[in-house]
């Protein structure tokens, strides 16, 4: 189906199609105002605006409530079987036990089951970042898993729409990636947050793990832009040595810097256990 094809629907048929994208009530009846959509773009950008700007926790709360709960192993394993989830289909037991305690874990503390486009996330990946995310604030949480809806959103409009133009979407405004230089090699299952400061504290924003090639090219959904402001972005280095068996003087890199548009921002880090450097790249 292409998008004149999803215009042609019957208003209900559609509308029944974005609440499958995203289970908010509000955000599918403010879409179905603009209905039909000029073009793949339009319906991109004004699910980003609506979900960002008119929805409010309530609505993020009970699109979370449309995904399907993962409870115990069995469920669990079927989940991380699909389509979505296939990264997780070669987990060991020991490591499915462990993300079923961890997501009743995190559930239990925060309210709501974990949200997380995990599309080419492996199941040690998975279950090192719901391990990380259980340390931060319910506030923090709030906000990085309606953060992480938004990137599911736009994978689902690419399912439904399977013949549609979505050329147009780039990778997140904010990307980086991590050159081990004791090795020469990319630092692989490096934790790192993306922080704001909020009335003077830092707050994470969004999280995730690095790659096989040290990167994590999916932090922002793809049409997201953060406003111009200074951030932070912390990598866990001294988990990542730790596992390595290595001691080093740095269990925690800090970068500090400044966006000034809405342009494309790569914030490398070449690191190696007693000594880092930085530099925004391209």
């Amino acid at each position: 189906m292409n998008l004149t094809d999803f215009n042609n629907l019957d208003r209900e048929v559609a509308a029944k199609h974005l609440l499958d994208c995203c289970g908010s009530q509000k955000w599918k009846t403010e879409m179905m105002a603009h209905f039909p959509f000029a073009s793949e773009k339009q319906l991109v950008n004004l699910s980003a605006k609506i979900w960002y700007d008119d929805c409010n926790e309530t609505d993020w709360r009970e699109s979370f409530t449309h995904h399907p709960k993962i409870g115990d192993v069995k469920s669990l394993t079927e989940k991380f079987a699909g389509k979505e989830q296939a990264g997780v289909v070669v987990a060991t037991a020991e490591t499915i036990n462990q993300l079923a305690q961890a997501n009743a874990d995190y559930e239990n503390k925060f309210g709501f089951i974990f949200i997380v486009c995990a599309t080419g996330k492996t199941a040690d990946e998975m279950l090192q970042l719901l391990l990380d995310r259980l340390q931060n604030t319910a506030d923090e949480e709030l906000h990085i898993a309606m953060g992480e809806q938004q990137k599911i959103s736009i994978i689902r409009f690419k399912k439904l729409l399977t013949e549609a133009d979505f050329s147009f979407l780039k990778v997140s405004q904010i990307t980086t990636h991590v050159l081990d230089t004791s090795t020469g090699i990319p630092g692989k299952n490096i934790s790192i947050q993306l922080q704001s400061n909020k009335n003077g504290t830092w707050q994470t924003i969004t999280q995730g793990i690095t790659n096989a090639d040290g990167r994590i090219p999916d932090l922002l959904p793809p049409s997201k832009s953060l406003k111009p402001d200074t951030y932070k972005m912390v990598f866990d280095t001294g988990k990542y040595y730790g596992a390595l068996k290595t001691k080093t003087f740095y269990p925690e890199v800090e970068i500090i810097f400044e966006t000034f548009d809405e342009t494309h921002y790569h914030v490398p880090l070449l690191v190696n256990p007693f000594g880092y450097s930085t530099y925004r790249g391209s």
